[in-house]
């Protein structure tokens, strides 16, 4: 490594050479982690130390130990660079906030393209990859409502249900995320490399997998916990009963997101499992009003705009008056009429504005004639 790289640049390289290794999975990572207390110490741990963290047997402390993917991790990181990918891990500033809650967080995301603050207003659709064309339908929709509003779309880039609900978000004008099982060397499926490069550009790519890492069965499970940790809620559309995507639903249960399902026909066995999520307490979405006023309060005011902060997803089905009204209102409690002198609008109409935005749960009253904006 050249002498003038930074301490910020050894760290990363330690991430990139622990995440090379195999058999260092997020919750075997997580393990490491809790003994050694950083990735440098992990790679430096004495055979014995290795040895007694559960998981970690012969094979995999002597991975850790030759510290085999050295000169790869170096390697691996150039090649990031000259294709213009980030790298952000769990101590940079700019990796996503919602990760950090999770359980068992990727060390490392790959990301082409860029994720922004307002993307922590997202919502995941997942669902069948051999789906129906009211699946297709739906999906895309779904998708194109919420880009419209402002919410981010997060899916993982497969056949079916995922794809509409990215080609939904893009023709919308809208951000969506592609969480990929793959490295970003290889794009999966390869019919969707065109469907890739659109989503970079309108969003990101992202992946907790090496550069190199093929389409292995075992990894789509493992990714589908950062499609639901990158998104306040997780939508699905034509769910069998054994769907991947009701991994996703379950991820999402533990991490404390809203889970929502499109019902489909009783008697077609692609919707059974979003049957039985609703039976089970999902929310029942029959428009994307649904979804946002389903959706639980963002825990930080997420800006969206220059001028614009969004305290709850409900702001965002609303119309522009409506924005307008909603903005005179603040969260320290003001009076009616304060509020009405404050604008130059016709005061009937913000009275009259005033009373939807309280039906709609974004503001409230207090007693004496005074208002605030509600943030939950």
């Amino acid at each position: 490594m050249p002498a003038e790289s930074s301490e910020s640049d050894q760290l990363l390289l330690d991430q990139i050479q622990l995440n090379l290794i195999q058999g260092v999975g997020p919750r075997i990572r997580r393990s490491l982690l809790d003994q050694f207390g950083t990735p440098s110490q992990i790679l430096n741990a004495p055979r014995q130390d290795l040895l007694n963290v559960p998981g970690i047997g012969e094979k995999l402390a002597n991975a850790i130990i030759y510290r085999t993917a050295k000169s790869t991790a170096e390697e691996e990181l150039q090649r990031c660079r000259a294709a213009g990918y980030q790298l952000l891990f769990e101590e940079s500033d700019d990796y996503p906030s919602l990760l950090r809650e999770m359980p068992d967080p990727p060390a490392l995301l790959y990301c082409k393209g860029e994720i922004l603050p307002e993307d922590e207003l997202a919502v995941a659709i997942v669902g069948s990859r051999k789906c129906t064309h009211y699946g297709l339908q739906q999906a895309e929709k779904m998708a194109a409502a919420l880009a419209r509003a402002g919410v981010t779309v997060v899916s993982g880039l497969a056949r079916g249900i995922d794809q509409a609900a990215h080609r939904g978000a893009l023709k919308a004008g809208g951000r969506t995320i592609a969480v990929m099982a793959t490295g970003l060397s290889h794009i999966y499926p390869p019919e969707h490399r065109e469907l890739s490069e659109q989503v970079s550009a309108q969003g990101a790519l992202v992946t907790e997998f090496p550069l190199d890492q093929a389409p292995v069965a075992g990894l789509f499970p493992q990714r589908n916990r950062i499609i639901s940790g990158l998104s306040m809620g997780v939508l699905l559309i034509e769910a069998g009963r054994k769907s991947g995507a009701l991994h996703t639903a379950r991820h999402a249960y533990e991490q404390g997101r809203d889970v929502f399902a499109v019902p489909g026909r009783i008697d077609h066995p692609a919707s059974a499992g979003c049957h039985d999520l609703i039976r089970d307490g999902a929310m029942l979405v029959r428009s994307v009003d649904d979804v946002l006023e389903g959706l639980s309060p963002a825990k930080t005011p997420v800006k969206v705009s220059e001028n614009r902060e969004v305290h709850t997803p409900r702001e965002l089905s609303l119309s522009d008056f409506e924005r307008d009204v909603l903005n005179l209102v603040t969260l320290e409690p003001q009076h009616l009429n304060e509020i009405v002198q404050s604008s130059n609008l016709d005061s009937s109409r913000i009275l009259s504005t005033l009373t939807v935005l309280e039906m709609r749960k974004v503001v409230k009253r207090l007693p004496g004639g005074f208002l605030v904006r509600a943030t939950g």
